[in-house]
């Protein structure tokens, strides 16, 4: 439960450190490269004496080291794309309504069983996502990238599967907090790959400041992953539970947050949709109790 709650701090925090950095001018690309960079280090420097010398001759972990780096830098980049051409809200939609995925694939291949009360939390969750991130102002999408949006629906639920996986199935002798560094630090190393041909190519000038940023940005992101992963096991609730409950209650952080320290404008629309996360939250905790 400890790990479930500071999972869901963690990315509450991301959320503030992203809405920080157009006030200090801060290149979110170059942050999120740096950022990686420092997850890395966060898991190797607190968590290196975990590493076991069986640890590759067990599980295929590796494989999905790559897989998980290749996601998280591609559907970073994918999302600042869309963001221009699809608008802020569509994109976050698409991004928070992926966990349908995920929990698809954990219900279909885990053969999860689905009461009455857990479906109904479900319900609660997508409602309550959908409003407090619909902001009913959407400008028109650009011709030909409304597939973007598909891609990150996908892409972002196959993410959430595949740590989710990982963590039941491949790590014998690699911790999890082992496994997130060595995936946000391959991230890191694609990144910085695309950083130096952007600045070479004249596309993009660096600066001290977004290494900063990154580092700051870095050890809150580590800790979301890490934890969520940790969460898993730690709860003895099922996986859609903790998937659900998590994606809920950072939206409903993030909500919170924005009224009132960064005086984002309030609608009833999101009144009743932190309303419905506040009972997913509930109906999710009372289904896996009982």
């Amino acid at each position: 439960m400890i790990a479930l709650l500071f999972s869901i701090i963690s990315s509450g925090l991301i959320f503030v450190i992203f809405k920080l950095f157009p006030r200090y001018g801060i290149d979110t690309f170059q942050a999120i490269v740096f950022n990686y960079f420092t997850a890395f280090a966060c898991g190797t420097i607190l968590f290196g004496n975990e590493w076991k010398d069986t640890a590759l001759q067990q599980g295929q972990w590796p494989l999905f080291v790559v897989i998980s780096a290749f996601l998280f830098i591609s559907l970073f980049i994918l999302m600042g794309i869309s963001s221009q051409r699809n608008g802020v809200a569509l994109t976050s939609i698409a991004v928070k309504m992926s966990m349908a995925i995920s929990m698809l694939l954990m219900i279909t291949l885990y053969r999860e069983s689905l009461s009455a009360l857990k479906m109904s939390g479900i319900l609660f969750a997508f409602t309550g996502v959908f409003l407090v991130s619909f902001s009913g102002k959407e400008k028109s999408t650009e011709k030909g990238s409304m597939w973007m949006l598909g891609a990150l629906f996908f892409g972002s639920g196959i993410l959430d599967f595949v740590l989710n996986y990982v963590q039941k199935y491949e790590l014998f002798d690699l911790s999890p907090s082992l496994f997130s560094a060595f995936g946000f630090g391959l991230a890191g190393i694609i990144g910085l790959i695309i950083l130096a041909y952007r600045i070479i190519s004249g596309h993009s000038r660096f600066h001290p400041r977004n290494i900063a940023a990154g580092i700051v940005l870095g050890i809150p992101n580590y800790f979301s992953i890490f934890l969520l992963i940790t969460a898993y096991k730690e709860t003895g609730w099922k996986d859609t539970t903790v998937l659900s409950i998590t994606n809920v209650s950072v939206v409903l952080m993030s909500a919170m947050i924005g009224f009132t320290a960064f005086k984002e404008q309030t609608s009833t629309r999101k009144f009743i949709g932190l309303a419905a996360a506040i009972a997913a939250i509930v109906f999710l905790y009372l289904a896996d109790i009982n």
